[in-house]
């Protein structure tokens, strides 16, 4: 492809990349962080750029879709785990959380105090949000002149008019840490980058940029990859800028805003104090088409996913329903779908990482299955635990086992579990390969 071709699939990617969690979460986090700023971003990047980088990437390695490397463990769990992740990110919380964070930055400013209440207000502002989402998505081959072309550039440039504006004119002094941001700023922001869903994402909008290469004419596996690799570039830079951009934002307001609750809240006051009046308006249009463009994005991924498992139904016909669904979940609100949503990613997330990794050195144990296996139960066992913990179920036993676990107290303890699990697995491969 041509390097005008490559740039604009890379920022299609960025902008599907870029939704509601990715612009809401760096500030506060810039905020509780202080002048632990730096390890904070640097977990950050890594569960928000670096990993969905090789997500995207693995995807093209493996020649096909999430359920083809899913299905190297056991073709039932390739299904299943293929439509878990794809609920989970599509119509049950990812999509509706477009909307609810549109609705609450962008929307909610500018009603007055006897409409704060009003529901029919949300469910009208979701009624055309998804009305446009289905308009764009209904014909995914222009996708990327839609995004790429005009709704990224746009979102670019309202992020960096407030990016630039506190560079040059800070509001204030970057604070000190605060809460665990204190003492362990790094596996903190690892965590929460959990929150962007960016890992899930690059799994399922991975096949939409493949399928838009073969509409190019780039069907072998070498250009595919190349040409993944360098949209998954462009994007990882893009992002880059963005967090560290709304971070130093973050840090840099405390003073003149004071802590508050969520990074929508930080963003909206910081607007205003930057920009005066107009301030509020750049950030409803940044939020708006942040959210819109994933939205988008992630109806095309889902209905093409739905399409292939059940073919019963056209893409058309699954875009108006997920669509339709997502608006009804986005009526609960943010503040639930939040509450939900953290303790199954804390459950998910571990395991796609570890499936994504495996992905890359699998040819070191010829693929064998067992290898997966043994990494993936050891990383669900823990992560499971780790989820109900999250969401305030605990069992005492458990908890006192698994306290001995490296990184347990960070939130992490999956990783020695599933190295172990998988060196036990490789070591296993030997007396298979004896046994035959």
């Amino acid at each position: 492809m041509s390097l005008q071709k490559n740039a604009v699939i890379g920022l299609m990617l960025f902008a599907l990349f870029l939704g509601a969690g990715n612009i809401i979460f760096p500030p506060l986090l810039g905020q509780m962080a202080g002048e632990n700023l730096f390890p904070a971003m640097a977990g950050f990047l890594i569960t928000g750029v670096g990993l969905p980088l090789l997500a995207v990437i693995s995807i093209a390695n493996a020649g096909g879709g999430l359920q083809t490397i899913a299905s190297r463990v056991h073709p039932l769990f390739g299904i299943i785990f293929t439509l878990i992740l794809y609920i989970t990110i599509g119509p049950f919380f990812g999509i509706p959380r477009t909307a609810t964070v549109s609705y609450e930055i962008a929307v909610i400013p500018f009603l007055t105090e006897n409409l704060l209440d009003a529901k029919w207000i949300l469910a009208v502002f979701t009624l055309f949000f998804f009305i446009i989402t289905i308009v764009l998505a209904l014909n995914p081959a222009k996708l990327v002149d839609r995004i790429g072309k005009i709704l990224t550039p746009i979102l670019f440039s309202v992020i960096a008019a407030l990016a630039l504006k506190s560079i040059f004119t800070p509001m204030g002094t970057i604070g000190p840490a605060i809460g665990d941001y204190e003492t362990q700023p790094f596996f903190r922001s690892f965590i929460e980058g959990y929150l962007t869903m960016d890992v899930l994402a690059a799994l399922v909008f991975a096949i939409v940029i493949i399928n838009i290469l073969r509409d190019e004419g780039i069907t072998k596996k070498g250009p595919v990859l190349k040409a993944m690799t360098i949209a998954g570039l462009i994007a990882a830079v893009g992002l880059s800028i963005v967090y560290i951009s709304l971070g130093y934002i973050g840090a840099t307001s405390l003073d003149v805003i004071g802590l508050q609750s969520n990074g929508g809240a930080v963003l909206a006051l910081a607007s205003k104090v930057l920009y005066g009046s107009s301030g509020t308006a750049i950030l409803a249009v940044t939020i708006i088409f942040a959210c819109l463009t994933t939205s988008i994005g992630l109806v095309s991924a889902c209905a093409q996913y739905f399409n292939e498992v059940f073919p019963k139904h056209s893409y058309k016909t699954y875009v108006f329903i997920i669509a339709g669904f997502s608006a009804l979940i986005s009526n609960v609100g943010l503040a639930k779908l939040i509450t939900i949503s953290l303790p199954v990613l804390m459950m998910i997330y571990p395991l796609a990482i570890v499936l994504m990794l495996l992905s890359f050195i699998d040819k070191l144990f010829d693929r064998k299955p067992i290898v997966y296996s043994l990494a993936l139960l050891a990383t669900a066992v823990v992560s499971i635990f780790d989820s109900l913990s999250n969401a305030d179920i605990h069992f005492a036993t458990v908890d006192s086992l698994f306290s001995y676990l490296p990184f347990y107290e960070q939130r992490i303890g999956w990783i020695v579990p599933a190295i172990v699990g998988g060196i036990i697995g490789f070591v296993l491969t030997f007396f298979t390969k004896k046994r035959n």
